[in-house]
């Protein structure tokens, strides 16, 4: 059985799908950006910021669903320049414990939605 999740913490879809679906033990969550969710406005002052504002949309979520970024398993990070990298990942890696965090894939693409420069999606599992 299927539980749609949602959260006014977090930004709302702009199409028709869900910020994450809960399946069994499973979290689904859809690709976060960098819309503050209060002003609905984009984060765009610098990458780290940008960064920051994605996880944080993640963070939220998670307690939604009433997970913790320990419960992720699996991440997706889709950039649109692999420059960003080292600046991307300093600030991903705060959300997480290095010796539990999660498994991953770091993708260049050619555009993200409202050509944002980062867009992450996650798999959580609840145990």
């Amino acid at each position: 059985m299927k539980k749609i999740i949602t959260t006014q913490n977090a930004p709302a879809p702009i199409g028709p799908y869900n910020q994450a679906v809960l399946s069994g033990n499973t979290l689904y969550a859809s690709g976060q950006i960098a819309l503050n969710p209060k002003t609905g406005e984009l984060v765009l002052d610098s990458i780290e910021a940008e960064t920051k504002q994605v996880m944080e949309n993640i963070k939220a979520v998670l307690t939604a669903a009433d997970m913790t970024f320990e419960n992720i398993v699996k991440t997706s990070i889709f950039i649109s320049d692999m420059h960003n990298f080292t600046k991307i990942n300093a600030v991903y890696g705060t959300y997480f414990n290095e010796k539990t965090a999660p498994a991953r894939e770091t993708v260049e693409v050619a555009n993200l939605p409202k050509f944002v420069n980062v867009e992450i999606s996650i798999i959580a599992i609840k145990e």
